[in-house]
């Protein structure tokens, strides 16, 4: 996924040519401002809100999510900007809520989320794929973050 005004950003920040927005993780407010704009998840957010369910970061709302019925495939237009944002909001969730996660933005603006461990999680495409097919399902991907 290419990010353009991450891209902008990052490249007014110093970070572009490093590709690493993890880097900000020396600088806790840049680290801040990175997490706050990926976590927006703005279309997902308000699919769940008239589901009748506020999502809070939280793992719980992963599983949540993972309950609701799939409405969302009846428009195919919309399905991988949902999906899109689906991975963003399991990334937010592991970021804020799993001890060393941190995101890390590649060259070209593909923001994936690195464990303590060193391993990276895809979550973009964890996210697309759970949108088109259900599987993973978002709860399982936070839970194998979490046990790593």
């Amino acid at each position: 996924m290419n990010i353009p005004f991450l891209d902008h950003w990052l490249g007014r920040h110093g970070e572009r040519d490093k590709g690493d927005a993890a880097a900000a993780g020396h600088d806790p407010e840049r680290a801040a401002a990175i997490t706050e704009l990926l976590s927006e998840c703005e279309l997902l957010r308000s699919r769940a809100a008239q589901a009748g369910l506020e999502l809070d970061d939280s793992p719980g709302s992963l599983t949540a999510l993972d309950q609701l019925p799939p409405r969302w495939r009846d428009d195919p237009e919309e399905l991988p900007w949902l999906g899109n944002d689906a991975g963003l909001y399991l990334g937010t969730v592991i970021v804020r809520t799993v001890r060393g996660a941190a995101w890390h933005i590649w060259p070209g603006g593909h923001p994936v989320v690195r464990l303590a461990s060193g391993r990276e999680i895809g979550v973009v495409e964890a996210g697309v794929e759970w949108a088109f097919n259900g599987a993973p399902e978002l709860s399982q991907v936070y839970a194998e973050a979490s046990e790593a």
